[in-house]
């Protein structure tokens, strides 16, 4: 309010300072012609001593709108201006703390990420391992499994072979014997037996 009230009275001196000069020379019961330029007659003897009082005012007045612009106008700029920068700084500030929130969240996430693919890779290689080793288990238990039946199997053949030998030499000895006997009218059981014997040697079946 009384930063308005002391505007207002600068303005009214002003115009008051502008309008003395006509109001006087209006009033005067004599009027001497100005030679030259109206605004440089300082010498006039009427008009003179009316441009100066006008001067003077105009300084007077220059000096009260110096000041107030100065005391006024100039601090509430500074102050506009000074607000405008805190809050760019605020905004600045926030702008970069955010950006640093989002950094540390980012590499947060990549050594979760990292973290959690390297227990991806430790988990899938531990459960390959442990079913290579299961696998290795059951296949060295069939293995063994297999290797018993084969072992099995091949007594069998064996005791099955021998049997087979047995009663193959047996039945060569008899018919060679019966054969001898009618042909010859006696046979040597002796000498029939080795003579099967040479032969299913040779052969390979002995």
């Amino acid at each position: 309010m009384s930063k308005t009230f002391g505007r207002s009275v600068v303005l009214a001196l002003a115009a008051l300072a502008l309008s003395i000069p006509t109001v006087v020379l209006a009033a005067g019961p004599e009027h001497v012609p100005v030679t030259g330029m109206p605004q440089l007659a300082f010498t006039h003897p009427e008009q003179g001593r009316f441009l100066i009082a006008q001067v003077v005012w105009m300084a007077i007045i220059f000096a009260a709108l110096y000041w107030l612009v100065k005391n006024v106008g100039l601090p509430r700029v500074a102050e506009v201006l000074d607000m405008r920068q805190q809050r760019i700084q605020g905004d600045l500030e926030a702008a970069q703390r955010m950006k640093e929130d989002a950094d540390a969240a980012m590499v947060a996430h990549r050594e979760a990420t990292a973290r959690a693919r390297a227990e991806a890779v430790g988990s899938v290689a531990s459960a390959v391992q442990a079913a290579e080793a299961e696998n290795h288990k059951r296949a060295e238990v069939l293995n063994a499994r297999l290797a018993a039946q084969v072992a099995a199997a091949e007594e069998r053949i064996g005791r099955a072979r021998v049997a087979a030998m047995g009663a193959l030499r047996e039945v060569a000895s008899e018919t060679t014997a019966a054969v001898m006997t009618k042909l010859v009218g006696s046979t040597d059981a002796a000498s029939v037996s080795a003579a099967v014997d040479r032969v299913l040697a040779a052969r390979g079946r002995a």
